[in-house]
């Protein structure tokens, strides 16, 4: 008897955690909404503000601070962010208390277009619209830039993005009519002719030897162009 007296208060007490557990867990869903926490991840140039992502994240859930938490879809929330041309990602959960966390990773531009209109083009290779916050010191694009037709350009610029020493002193890239490529430098009156694609992580090796050479010289103003074009040389044409 004393065995089956002690087996019913352990399945009381069982009981009693399960709806104790399950109450809490449905006074918990059924939190409203506190507050929304966003974050920005990677670079500190803000292209997009906390109250822009605050406006989008409301627009998906309407009175989403009246919300109990378990009525709030996070997936859409995520895709909708994700939906912003300024965005590369987002992460969005909630906590316990009811507070809405956003990680928002922004998209990187790495060249300015200006032709028929003006936007940026970021590291995937896509439009990027300009934003009202913040411009971005990336080189010019222009000259017969199409929007719908960006491979050229974005290649090359991607190329001055990655390395540290075109970052710094590429500031134009002029695209003519038959996709050829030519740059302009920092603080240097002279046009580096590059031509097409080919060889081109070659052709701006070239160019980063003849910049150093040509310093080192005292040279770099009595140029007005330097063709990047031959095999394995530079052919330099002074004012």
């Amino acid at each position: 008897m004393r065995t089956s007296w002690n087996f019913i208060k352990g399945l009381f007490l069982l009981g009693l955690v399960v709806f104790l557990y399950a109450f809490s867990s449905f006074k918990n869903n059924s939190r409203p909404v506190s507050s929304i926490n966003v974050q920005f991840t990677g670079e500190d140039n803000v292209f997009i503000t906390s109250e822009m992502v605050n406006k989008l994240l409301i627009q998906s859930q309407k009175k989403l601070y009246f919300l109990p938490k378990d009525a709030i879809d996070l997936k859409e929330m995520e895709f909708l962010l994700e939906s912003n041309d300024m965005i590369k990602s987002a992460q969005v959960y909630l906590t316990v208390n009811g507070e809405v966390r956003v990680k928002v990773e922004q998209k990187r531009p790495i060249a300015r277009v200006a032709s028929d209109d003006v936007f940026y083009i970021d590291e995937g290779g896509f439009r990027m619209p300009l934003s009202s916050q913040h411009s971005a010191r990336v080189p010019l694009a222009y000259g017969i830039v199409d929007e719908a037709d960006l491979e050229t350009v974005y290649k090359v610029a991607l190329t001055v993005y990655k390395d540290s020493f075109l970052k710094t002193y590429v500031t134009e890239i002029h695209q003519n009519e038959n996709k050829e490529i030519s740059l302009k430098l920092r603080l240097l009156d002279f046009e580096v002719l590059v031509g097409t694609l080919d060889n081109l992580e070659i052709k701006l090796q070239n160019l980063k030897a003849f910049y150093q050479k040509a310093k080192k010289d005292t040279m770099l103003d009595v140029y007005k162009s330097v063709n990047l074009q031959f095999d394995n040389q530079v052919v330099c044409t002074k004012k």
